[in-house]
Parts: structure tokens; sequence; C-alpha cells
């Protein structure tokens, strides 16, 4: 509804208010009071006007008027943002009248009151001879108030129609802003197309190289194997105080790792769980060390640490990293290292590969290599899983037995280890899926984790 409109129908309201004034009795005196229902009749259709706002107008039927109709609703929603103010304006006019029509029914029942009082008061005369002057004064403040209230219907329509610029005004700017802001996801987005591009690029050469590396590998290997066969040198030729050497197995066990044991992307992430037992070390030795991974990862951590390994291709493999490794026996160089040397020792996947008769020497030694509070740390596959004799440990060739942690605990304890801790890794529900249908307290017991790592500190 328009404000002149709005202004109209409240001129119009006064006018019936003023031509129509009965005449009540008060006490046995008359006194003109106003009748206010056809203000407040006003006011009701004036709250239906302000109800109306928005609505369609119902049609007759058929197929033309239906889609006339779909029309007209939709876009009365689509305008329901434009009209909101305009409702809450005509709202608070609607409720200022309310105010109005209150003040003067309350007025009526005051006049009614003075009546009665009038009656009985002995001043009745006086009041009568001040009536008119009473009348033009109540008049002259009625039209007072009639203008305060115009005054205030017109502030309410300008701070409406300056709502109305300020709301185009911001929506521009919101438009104007979403362009911006689809630019900038645009550039972002071919940003991220070739940094990918540039990943995946990076990715196919790692890939070649480590191709062309393994392949060069295994002719090496195929070398030194033919040289071994035409030299005749044997395991007992090695000086004492060398790397042992260990007999051909006549395939690239390197390439055997990479298969049986995963990528060096899985590994690494399954030995983040070594890193917060070794953070606080300053020399750490990695026995067996393959291809580097957990040096890597000491690396990345700022964490001193060195490898051994027996292979001279996986030594090889950690130099190429920059890590710092060397072919080495674990026993001969163990031997010359001075005791309490290391606070830090790791070793991952090797004790299965010892005979069982040299396992202790190796925790003896370990132990005695330690300084006080030193780290220790054993990945070997676990016996008491099941599904590790049906699936990898038989895998390897090279494996001898496995070693339960009942007994490695009992080895770590008999040579100054303790704070022992045991901790399941690799469930093997993750690589034979069909575990999952036997019962959860079966399954834990007898097909929990394919590998576990004994974690001690020298005491």
């Amino acid at each position: 509804m328009e404000s002149a409109e709005l202004i109209a129908l409240l001129h119009e309201v006064r006018d019936r208010v003023r031509a129509r004034h009965p005449e009540t009795a008060a006490g046995g005196v008359e006194i003109a009071l106003p009748d206010l229902m056809p203000l407040a009749h006003a006011r009701d259709a004036a709250f239906g006007k302000v109800a109306a706002i928005g609505t369609v107008n119902p049609r007759s039927g058929g197929v033309v008027n239906s889609l006339v109709q779909g029309w007209k609703r939709l876009v009365a929603r689509m305008l329901d943002w434009h009209v909101r103010e305009q409702v809450e304006f005509n709202r608070k006019s609607m409720a200022c009248i309310d105010a109005a029509l209150e003040a003067m029914a309350d007025f009526n029942r005051a006049l009614g009151a003075m009546g009665n009082r009038m009656a009985v008061a002995e001043e009745l005369k006086d009041i009568r001879n001040h009536w008119a002057e009473w009348r033009f004064e109540w008049e002259r403040k009625l039209a007072q108030n009639e203008m305060q209230f115009l005054r205030s219907v017109a502030d309410l329509q300008g701070s409406f129609q300056h709502r109305a610029t300020l709301m185009d005004a911001n929506y521009r700017d919101a438009m104007r802003g979403q362009h911006t802001e689809f630019t900038g996801a645009l550039e972002r987005f071919s940003l991220d197309i070739q940094q990918r591009l540039w990943a995946d690029l990076e990715r196919i050469r790692l890939e070649y190289e480590r191709l062309i590396y393994s392949e060069l590998k295994t002719i090496r290997q195929r070398s030194a194997i033919s040289g071994a066969a035409v030299s005749g040198a044997s395991v007992a030729d090695t000086p004492r105080g060398e790397a042992a050497a260990t007999p051909p197995l006549g395939f690239d066990y390197g390439r055997f790792a990479e298969r049986f044991r995963g990528t060096e992307e899985y590994v690494k992430a399954g030995q983040q769980i070594y890193l917060p037992h070794f953070r606080t070390c300053r020399s750490v030795l990695d026995i067996g060390c393959g291809r580097g991974e957990f040096l890597e990862m000491m690396q990345a951590a700022g964490i001193p640490a060195k490898g051994i390994d027996l292979s001279p291709e996986s030594v090889a493999t950690c130099r190429h990293k920059t890590l710092d490794a060397e072919v080495a026996d674990l026993f001969v160089y163990l031997e010359n290292l001075p005791e309490a040397s290391l606070d830090g020792i790791f070793c991952s996947q090797v004790v299965e590969h010892l005979p069982p008769e040299r396992l202790p020497e190796m925790i003896r030694l370990c132990a005695s290599r330690l300084e006080r509070n030193g780290a220790l740390a054993i990945e070997t596959p676990n016996p008491e899983c099941l599904a590790i004799f049906a699936t990898h440990f038989y895998l390897d060739p090279t494996h001898q037995r496995p070693v339960p942690h009942p007994l490695m605990a009992f080895y770590l304890e008999e040579f100054g280890v303790g704070n022992i801790e045991v901790r399941k890794l690799s469930p093997a529900v993750e690589s034979m899926p069909s575990l999952k249908s036997l019962p959860e307290d079966f399954r834990e017991a007898f097909f929990g984790g394919l590998d576990y790592a004994i974690l001690g500190k020298k005491l």
C-alpha cells in the first residue's frame, strides 16, 4: 500500500469520527462522546489490505488460468524480498493506529468516569461553563496528535525509501563481488589444474626412474652372481670385522620386497607410529634399513640416524636419497660400537631372518649399546595371527622362524630393557575381508594383526 493511500484513509477515519458524536448519559449529565467503531472498522480494513500484500487473486479454473496463477505465485515469491520492508512499514503504521484507537477508547472511558463524578459534584455548573473551552482544547490537542502521527508516518516512509535505495546499492555491490569471486575461483581452478598436471608428470618421472633403477639393479645383481660363480668365493673367506656375506638368492630381493612387503609410501605410512618413541633421540641406529623408509622419517623430523644393511643394493638406494647408511653385519657392527653410545635402535622385519640361537645375542648387543632410557623398537611378523602363515610368512624364503612376542619380551627383560609395550599392526581383516564373517572376539584372538611391534626403554 502506498503512503498517499494510507494518509487518505487516515483523513477519512478522522472525518468520520468527527462527524458522529452520539449523546451519552453520565450520571444524569449529557456528555458527547465520539463513536470509535468507524475507526475500528477502518483499521480492520487496513489490516486486511496489509495481509493481502503478496497474495494472488483467485481465478476460475482452466489450464491457461492455472498457468497464469502459477506464474503470479512465482513472481510473488521472487518479489517477497522487495515488499518485505513495505509490509513491515505497514504493520508499524497499523500499530500506531491501534495505539491511537486505544488512547481514544481510554479517553472515552475517562470522560464517562468524569461525567459520573460531575453528577454528584457541587461544581457541575462551573464544569458545564468550561465544557466548551475544554472541548476546544481537546480538539486542538487531538489535531496536534494527528499532525505528529502523520509526521511519524512520513518519517517512516522516508526511512523505508532510504533503506530500499541502500538495498539496491548493496545488491549491485553483491553482484559485482560475486563476479570478482567467480573470476578468482576460475583462476585458482586453473592453477590447481596446472599443479595437478605437474604432480602427475613428476609421479610418472619417478615411476620411470624406479623402473630404470630396478632394471639396472637386476643387471648388477646378475653380474655379481656370475662373478661369484666364476671366482668360487665362499662365505668362509670373508675377513673378520667385515660385513658377513650371504649366499646369493638367485633373484632380485629388492623387487621381491617391493611386491610382497609393499611400496615405500605404504611402509612410511605404517612407520609413523614410531616417531613419538624416538622424538627426543640424538643418535638412532636402523638395523636392516632396507630402502630407507625409517631413515627418511628421521631425517624429516630432524633426528640424527644411521642405517646398516647386508644388501649393497639397499645401501646404494639409501645413499641415493642422501641418507647415512653402510653395508655391515649387525653383530659385527654392534660389537665394534662403544657401550651406551646410542639412545635409539630400530629394527623392522629382521629378527625373523636370524637363526633362533642368535636372537638373544642380538638383543644383548642392542641393550648394551643403548644408554639409560634409550629407546628400542622391533617389528616382526605376528605368529599369533594364523593368517600370517597362510599368506605372508612363507612367501619369503629367507625367513627362519617367527618370534612370539612373549619370547621377545622375555629376551628384552633378560638384558635390561623395561617399560615394554606390544602393539598389533596391519590387521589381517584389511587384506582378507572374508575374516569379517568370523565372531569379533575369535577374529581378534586368532586373526588380529599380521605384524607386531615391541617397544621398550633401557633400564
